[in-house]
């Protein structure tokens, strides 16, 4: 048996362990704090290494923090880069010449993230002092001597929250986004713009330094001699961004290229040639948010911008470094999230691999490509994308994965209760599962409406699918259904629920569970529902429609989506896709039935929520709460204090999964009934 020796952050401290000889147990609610979460993968330019960040649980500090690591691509080698108790690290980038690896930390007690740099032949990590505001992105200029910086001034924090010994400043807001989740509220002294650093003086120089502009993704060209970026200067009347363009010298003009519709994942590159930029572009405002992503080729001698994925009909999740011919992305597909190639000619995309497989960050250079990756089996690791497959290169979860037990997950297909689509999904069982015996059974739903289940497992603050396997666990099987509005099937599908929420998913969510019941997997009489963001909402959608489910959970969710109107961070939405409720009252109040219709419920309910939420604010739940006490149904209120959307305290995180069983448990438990 071979044994690999790994050196791993575990807690407050770096431990080696062995992934021989583990014995196997169901997932525990502690496993949850061991596993390891990795993330964004980051190649050198001669393809050789691979840095990337690993986020878990620290004891101590009740955090999550990450530190950065990296691996050679054979596989040999894996080093961590950032010490265990330091502040988070994150964003990994190589220098050109592959000498230095910078990172983003918030290591000073300004609470500003600052950039770091590390001479990979040894020492510790240094400061670039004279970076003064608070940075979002960057990139390395060809030469290595430069950076450019996107981040918001350092004005920033005197409309913040934040400790600080001045009085507090009245907040100013004057765009229609004025709000985001984590980040609070958007005001002028928040707005990035882009500046030069140079690494040999440590002087910063504006470039882009428009206040009334967010200048995002900064690239430089291949010679070095111009910045490639996004802004958004018309995005709240038009939901367009900019692709600008501007020389790498002070003083300099930005010129506009094209506009087009913002996507929800930006992402920028050049190719090689520096004749063509490659770009993320995204739907007309009314869809938007129905993630379809694709990708759009900009080619500077002749100004003109062409969209290559228009036939793919999927949506695509980052880009690589490409080449002069193609791109390597990420691509949702019905179920899984694959590695392609797409050529920039025709748009035809090309599966770098097959298989379930969940990937969820990818790099390249010269002929080599990684990827994070996962599938039902282990949580994300590091990969190199080989004609065979998949080869793994890290190891970091190799000892906890060794020791758990997980629930079988299969694919599953049902007609929707409407008749009206083919619905796909997958069915979680528990590992002692008994053909012919109907077990307890849980509709658990995913948010976005956007994003897929998918046959993968992530550790990190949302945990979907270990949450799955953790009811599996417990005796339960879980349905997770990809409801018209997921993505992975492309964009009728997707599309399909526009403006008309609660309606489609509920059809496609019910068709789930009669499968289950049909195929008497699932006790009728032993019912439940529940999820988190559209999860949640649409949990409260579903026991407000039928009132045969003996337990729900509703985690940051909403029913009386008119209050919401202003109060999330979805206002450019709603006005595009809903219009404003004084424009289509009847509309509002339609996708708003579960808290006009709160007497139809019976469910016993618990909600939950962050009580720093502006993606979707407590107050949905609140509302909820308060409207099923008054009607005498079973029902509790958790807030998080301190809490944004997702939640990030591993106390609270592990507090969470268990109330989640408690309340099934005594609802739809053995001891029920």
């Amino acid at each position: 048996m071979r044994m690999t020796l790994l050196t791993i952050a575990c807690g407050a401290g770096l431990y080696a362990v062995s992934a021989a000889g583990a014995s196997k147990h169901a997932l525990e609610a502690s496993d949850f704090d061991r596993l390891l979460s990795v993330e964004s993968a980051a190649c050198s330019k001669d393809g050789r290494w691979i840095a990337y960040t690993v986020e878990g649980a620290d004891a101590e500090s009740d955090e999550r923090k990450s530190a950065v690591w990296m691996t050679d691509f054979q596989g040999t080698t894996e080093l961590r880069l950032t010490a265990a108790g330091q502040a988070s690290a994150t964003d990994p980038k190589f220098s050109p010449d592959g000498r230095y690896l910078s990172f983003v930390s918030m290591r000073k007690a300004e609470s500003k993230s600052q950039l770091y740099v590390l001479d990979r032949r040894g020492g510790e990590a240094q400061l670039l002092e004279g970076i003064t505001g608070d940075v979002a992105e960057y990139a390395w200029s060809p030469d290595g001597a430069q950076l450019v910086i996107s981040m918001s001034s350092e004005a920033a924090d005197d409309a913040s929250d934040k400790p600080s010994d001045k009085s507090p400043r009245p907040i100013v807001i004057d765009r229609l986004h004025f709000k985001e989740d984590q980040e609070g509220y958007l005001t002028a002294a928040g707005r990035k713009q882009l500046y030069l650093f140079d690494l040999a003086t440590k002087t910063l120089t504006p470039l882009a330094a428009d206040p009334q502009v967010d200048a995002t993704a900064p690239i430089y060209s291949p010679d070095g001699r111009h910045v490639a970026f996004f802004s958004n200067r018309t995005v709240d009347q038009t939901a367009k961004l900019e692709l600008d363009v501007i020389d790498a010298r002070a003083g300099a003009h930005a010129h506009k290229l094209t506009e087009f519709f913002a996507p929800n994942k930006p992402a920028l590159r050049w190719t090689p040639d520096g004749t063509r930029l490659i770009y993320t572009t995204g739907l007309e405002p009314r869809l938007n948010a129905y993630i379809q992503d694709r990708l759009s080729v900009f080619t500077l001698a002749d100004g003109k911008s062409r969209l290559i994925s228009e036939r793919l009909d999927r949506a695509l999740v980052g880009i690589s470094a490409p080449n002069d011919e193609s791109v390597a992305a990420i691509l949702e597909d019905d179920g899984v999230e694959l590695p392609v190639s797409v050529r920039l000619d025709t748009g035809e995309a090309q599966r770098l691999v097959t298989g379930k497989w969940s990937a969820t960050s990818i790099c390249g250079a010269g002929d080599n490509v990684a990827v994070v990756a996962s599938n039902d089996s282990s949580v994300p690791e590091v990969y190199a994308v080989e004609s065979k497959g998949l080869r793994k290169l890290t190891h970091h979860n190799d000892t906890e994965m060794a020791q758990l037990e997980f629930g079988a997950v299969e694919d599953i297909s049902f007609p929707s209760r409407d008749g009206g689509s083919v619905i796909h999904g997958m069915m979680v069982k528990p590992a002692d599962y008994r053909a012919g015996q109907a077990y307890p059974t849980i509709l658990w739903i995913h948010g976005g409406p956007n994003g897929q289940d998918s046959h993968g497992m992530t550790a990190d603050t949302y945990p979907l699918e270990l949450e799955r396997q953790w009811f599996a666990a417990h005796g339960y099987v879980v349905l997770a259904v990809n409801y018209r509005g997921s993505s992975g099937r492309g964009a009728a599908f997707a599309q399909a629920i526009a403006a008309d929420w609660g309606h489609k998913e509920v059809a496609d969510l019910l068709g789930a569970v009669d499968y289950a019941v049909r195929e008497k997997i699932a006790d009728p009489h032993r019912l439940g529902v529940g999820g988190w963001s559209y999860g949640g909402i649409l949990t409260d959608y579903i026991i407000a429609s039928d009132a045969r489910f003996k337990a729900a959970i509703s985690g940051a969710g909403s029913a009386n989506q008119l209050a919401m109107y202003g109060t999330d961070e979805y206002i450019v939405q709603y006005n595009a896709e809903l219009q404003p409720p004084w424009a289509a009252t009847p509309l509002w109040l339609k996708v708003s039935y579960p808290f006009f219709h709160a007497d139809r419920i019976k469910t016993p309910t618990l909600f939950l929520g962050g009580d720093k939420d502006f993606n979707v604010p407590v107050a949905g739940s609140e509302q909820m709460y308060a409207a099923l006490r008054t009607l005498g149904v079973p029902t509790q209120l958790i807030v998080y204090p301190g809490q944004h959307h997702l939640l990030t305290r591993p106390s609270f995180i592990k507090d969470r999964l268990q109330r989640y069983l408690a309340w099934f448990d005594r609802y739809l438990g053995a001891s029920a009934h």
